[in-house]
């Protein structure tokens, strides 16, 4: 308990952890219409087109201004996938696998001719004990206002994520809600990864969704659940990083997969019950 008060106590950890709850509500909220749509690995290619953004800001010697240039230039990508997927050939996961590997290597050439001295593990893989408190205060400003307008457009992407056909004949505008709910993404991929790096961010977005669905069946309850699931999952691998030394968003992984089979443990419970 002496040591939990310590790592709660320290000012460092008080900001990770007040950006980290907030971006994980983001992600798992954004999450379940995501993957109810059965596009949710578009997180991973974002962070790629984020990852060679950070790149290219570093090796500028503008890591001080690098969430301004990644933001701008990732919700670029996702309108670019966007009118990929919807009006040519290349569908959905390809789309986002043509990006991804793109950006992924234009980053790591970037990285490599710029030199040595950039740490590439933390950026493949994040340190969110590491945000600045200027950072600090743009993600909470950022994720607030990702968080409204969940709030103000929850009744559309309720309509758009199970009948786009029905939503485009009552009126509802689908290709503005589509572009929300891409840019949306996007913006929270570009302050997941201070926290879970390029190669982890999906998981925020992917784990509390699909852990939420094993047991909930309705859109509201299985978004209150997973939005749940997600804070409680990231302070939980932030206690586990401190006290076992281990990287901060690896742990926050290894919660999502112990608390994800749990549920299905739940789920399987309820089934044999109802039989």
């Amino acid at each position: 308990m002496s040591v939990l008060a310590t790592f709660f106590s320290l000012d460092f950890v008080q900001r990770a952890l007040l950006v980290g709850s907030l971006i994980s509500l983001c992600a798992a909220l954004l999450g379940v219409p995501l993957v109810l749509k059965r596009y949710s690995m578009i997180g991973d290619g974002l962070s790629h087109v984020g990852f060679a953004a950070l790149a290219i800001a570093a090796a500028l010697n503008a890591t001080d201004a690098a969430l301004y240039i990644s933001i701008p230039v990732v919700v670029l990508a996702a309108f670019l996938l966007l009118r990929i997927s919807e009006s040519s050939h290349v569908k959905g996961d390809a789309a986002i696998g043509v990006i991804a590997t793109l950006a992924l290597a234009i980053g790591y050439i970037v990285m490599y001719r710029a030199g040595t001295n950039i740490d590439v593990s933390n950026y493949m893989f994040g340190n969110i004990f590491t945000i600045r408190t200027a950072d600090a205060w743009l993600s909470i400003g950022i994720a607030a206002a990702l968080l409204c307008c969940f709030v103000l457009f929850y009744r559309r992407l309720f309509a758009v994520t199970f009948d786009e056909t029905f939503s485009r004949a009552i009126g509802v505008k689908t290709g503005l809600c589509k572009t929300l709910i891409a840019v949306l993404t996007a913006v929270t991929v570009v302050l997941g990864m201070r926290m879970m790096g390029a190669l982890l961010i999906s998981s925020l977005i992917i784990f509390p969704a699909l852990t939420a669905m094993r047991v909930f069946g309705t859109f509201r309850s299985v978004t209150i659940c997973a939005a749940v699931v997600s804070v409680v999952n990231f302070l939980l691998g932030m206690v586990l990083s401190y006290v076992l030394e281990t990287p901060s968003g690896a742990s926050v992984v290894v919660v999502d997969l112990v608390v994800f089979l749990l549920f299905c443990g739940v789920q399987r419970i309820q089934c044999r019950v109802k039989k």
